[in-house]
């Protein structure tokens, strides 16, 4: 077990939490980051990046991510690659205790811990969770090179699984409960032009159907949610882009939360109800979960930390 000491502690590693650190470094406070189970963050798990300015060409987001990690440390974070498993903020210095057991004491947190996918919920997917049922695209794709697959969900993220699985699938098919998406218009114009995508309309999975032995995707069950009919079409794979829960469990009891899990922050800031207790990124935007926003906010957290910091030297 090692102790570490620090100004400024940054959980999390995707965009808020490398951004943070980077100012809060060239602020001279010396930052420490733990980046948590998913180095990089949800990111990580994404193609081409066109939105994230300062790059005419797309950039791969596991390459950006990585980008900002090196020039985090450059600017000297220090980087722990380890996972905040216990927080107390009722005392001060607050302390902080990892998978690994290590002891972090730190003047001021920033929260940047983001946000993971959401799942159906059904048996059958937990069943064939790795054999045919998949949380990302990016990751599995390229098994299904020539077979039929269906992505569930309706916003960008689904939008973005569907067409990146045209570039190896034999036809996509997107199951969404409603009947008109939420992606934006860019992305719709993009997913009803592609002649590999056809779209299930108002339709919710209530099975998904396999073979046990081996255990594989054969097809999936699907229910009119204005009609109640039931139909069934053959896929090969399924891809569940339902949207997103916040990584906040640790941090219940101790900070103040929104009915969905959402840190609560005050208005146009990073502060949290707790003094030196800063949230940055999707851990707390249920509206906008966008890199470059996300990145921002890890600017102003790590800003309004070092007053903070300032204001309360001892």
């Amino acid at each position: 077990m090692a102790e570490y000491k620090t100004p400024i502690l940054i959980i999390g590693s995707g965009p808020a939490g490398y951004t943070a650190g980077i100012y809060a470094a060239r602020a001279g406070l010396k930052p420490i980051l733990v980046s948590g189970e998913q180095i990089g963050g949800q990111l990580t798990i994404t193609t081409d990046v066109e939105n994230f300015p300062g790059f005419p060409k797309p950039i791969l987001g596991s390459e950006l991510m990585q980008n900002m990690r090196l020039q985090a440390q450059n600017v000297g974070v220090e980087i722990v690659d380890d996972k905040i498993s216990k927080v107390d903020f009722n005392q001060h210095p607050f302390r902080c205790i990892s998978e690994n057991n290590n002891l972090f004491l730190s003047e001021s947190v920033i929260i940047s811990t983001g946000a993971s996918a959401r799942w159906l919920g059904i048996p059958s997917e937990q069943k064939f969770l790795g054999f045919g049922v998949s949380g990302c695209a990016t990751c599995d794709g390229f098994f299904y090179r020539n077979r039929d697959v269906a992505v569930v969900g309706g916003g960008n993220t689904a939008a973005e699984e569907a067409l990146y699985l045209t570039n190896f699938a034999n036809s996509v098919t997107l199951i969404h409960r409603r009947d008109s998406l939420r992606a934006d218009q860019t992305m719709q114009k993009r997913l009803f032009s592609n002649p590999k995508i056809a779209i299930e309309w108002n339709s919710v999975v209530e099975e998904i159907l396999g073979t046990e032995n081996p255990l594989s995707v054969t097809g999936v069950k699907l229910k009119n949610v204005t009609t109640n009919q039931i139909k069934e079409i053959k896929i090969d794979g399924i891809f569940i882009a339902i949207g997103y829960h916040p990584n906040t469990e640790i941090f219940k009891g101790q900070i103040e939360l929104d009915k969905d899990g959402y840190i609560k922050t005050l208005p146009d800031s990073c502060k949290t109800n707790i003094p030196g207790i800063f949230a940055a990124g999707d851990v707390k935007d249920s509206q906008f979960r966008q890199a470059i926003v996300a990145a921002g906010s890890g600017c102003i957290a790590a800003l309004e930390a070092e007053k903070y910091l300032s204001k309360n030297k001892s």
